[in-house]
């Protein structure tokens, strides 16, 4: 296969079958500066169009590697933006596929300019349309604000490779030491990029994604019917809470559960589900992952941890853009305490109050194990704004390990047992939060689903002011 073919050969195996149309087939470049003949660059690099996923309309332009290695030159850009025009106009998704080796040197200034004009578009979309880039090859140095930008980044396991400066202009690194362009430093250390996978499983999941979310901001929401019971039992959630995105399925329509950067900060899950056909946004703590085999592969501390609260508070803000409610699975005793930790610590857990304090659609807590202290309080409490909060009957609420607390205030104490049991009563235990409103209902594990399909049911016509102005700054 040509790599020419290859660039639509993508678009035809993302979208529905014979429903791509192109746009701009014949745009090429028009600089002659360096004696560059326009004629070498057919399309300028760059296929672009519009067709459907599972019915719905989307626009997808795909890098075409083989003109001038897809790089960005004035009518590269142009196309791309025009792209976005329509997308805009319509209310639709606009999808990058990703194979380039960036700037186009030959075009100079015009295309820096160009990259700009693609920015531009970009922010202007953002929370208006939902964003996804899918990186197949190449994509270094101002490409790689591209997937940044958008809202969704997925990338091919072996041959993406995506960067700001390569790994061998980092200093005391080269490739062999660590590749920091490769699929899995992105998605598990750095964290912008949500999705891995072989290129014919990317398909998959993209389509699956798509399908998930709403087409613009003005659509209040995504919706299906509904098959799964609404009233469905979950007889063993209290058994896998540990590992949220477990727990997640098995309350969602048909237990299915689409994590969203599972890579990076697995101890804070976020991603999506259907329940009652309503597209929902999930964030939660998780403590433990389970292997395919459902045996614990990994530990996490029940703490927040600032890459956690970054990948949350970003979450939530696409949800709250796109009118997708927003529910929490709460069990965190505190905030990671390492130097490197405390180093972002303040500024993520405030990034994440803020989100959650800021989002106007309905949002749904469910404390499912420990919550203490101010992580208790950034992940979505009645204190910031949450609609209903729901507790399971074994869940503590508190200022901090009911224990811990005890045993500082009555160690001296000749009836300390009595005191520590009086203690929990009182500070932790969630009849005490339930008595001051900061729960609403406490319930059974096993009825999670069913309550919380009944919340956002009765929070269906939520509407909720905020003070006029013209952004927030924190």
């Amino acid at each position: 296969m040509s790599n020419t073919s290859q660039a639509s050969a993508r678009i035809n195996s993302l979208l529905d079958e014979n429903s791509f149309v192109e746009i701009g087939a014949m745009v090429t470049a028009r600089a002659t500066d360096f004696n560059m003949d326009p004629k070498t660059a057919p399309s300028d690099g760059v296929v672009t169009g519009y067709g459907l996923i599972n019915g719905s309309l989307v626009y997808v332009y795909s890098q075409d590697a083989s003109v001038m290695g897809g790089s960005i030159g004035e009518m590269h850009a142009k196309k791309i933006v025009s792209l976005y025009d329509l997308a805009m106009k319509t209310g639709a998704p606009v999808i990058g596929l990703i194979d380039s080796t960036g700037l186009r040197l030959v075009e100079a200034t015009d295309a820096l300019t160009a990259f700009g004009e693609i920015y531009k578009a970009q922010s202007m979309a953002s929370g208006v349309i939902p964003q996804i880039t899918a990186v197949f090859g190449s994509c270094g140095g101002g490409m790689a604000l591209f997937p940044s930008m958008t809202d969704f980044t997925f990338m091919e396991s072996a041959k993406g490779k995506m960067y700001v400066n390569s790994p061998n202009a980092i200093e005391g690194n080269y490739e062999e030491k660590l590749d920091t362009s490769a699929a899995a430093f992105r998605f598990n250390e750095c964290g912008d990029v949500d999705v891995i996978a072989e290129e014919a499983e990317l398909y998959t999941k993209i389509r699956d994604l798509v399908s998930m979310l709403p087409e613009n901001n003005e659509e209040n929401g995504s919706f299906e019917e509904c098959t799964d019971d609404l009233n469905r039992q979950c007889s063993d959630l209290s058994a896998c809470i540990k590992d949220a995105s477990v727990a997640l399925s098995r309350i969602a329509d048909d237990q299915i559960f689409y994590e969203i950067g599972a890579g990076h900060a697995p101890s804070m899950v976020t991603g999506f589900l259907r329940l009652n056909g309503i597209t929902v946004g999930a964030v939660a703590n998780r403590s433990e992952k389970y292997d395919d085999e459902g045996k614990v592969a990994e530990k996490y501390a029940s703490a927040l941890t600032p890459g956690g609260c970054y990948k949350a508070a970003e979450f939530v803000n696409f949800c709250d853009a796109f009118d997708i409610p927003v529910i929490t699975l709460t069990s965190a005793d505190g905030f990671k305490s390492t130097l490197k930790s405390e180093k972002r610590m303040g500024n993520a857990a405030a990034k994440l109050a803020y989100a959650f304090a800021n989002a106007t659609v309905p949002k749904i807590n469910v404390i499912t194990g420990k919550a203490f202290g101010s992580a208790y309080v950034v992940m979505n409490s009645k204190g910031l704004g949450a609609d209903m909060c729901f507790a399971w009957k074994d869940a503590s609420v508190g200022m901090l390990d009911a224990d811990k607390a005890a045993k500082m205030l009555f160690e001296k104490e000749d009836d300390k047992d009595e005191l520590i049991k009086a203690y929990k009563e009182v500070q932790t235990s969630v009849e005490s939060a339930a008595r001051r409103g900061y729960v609403d209902t406490i319930i059974d594990a096993q009825d999670t689903r069913k309550y919380v399909i009944g919340a956002l049911e009765m929070l269906f016509t939520k509407r909720e002011g905020r003070p006029d102005k013209k952004h927030g700054a924190i």
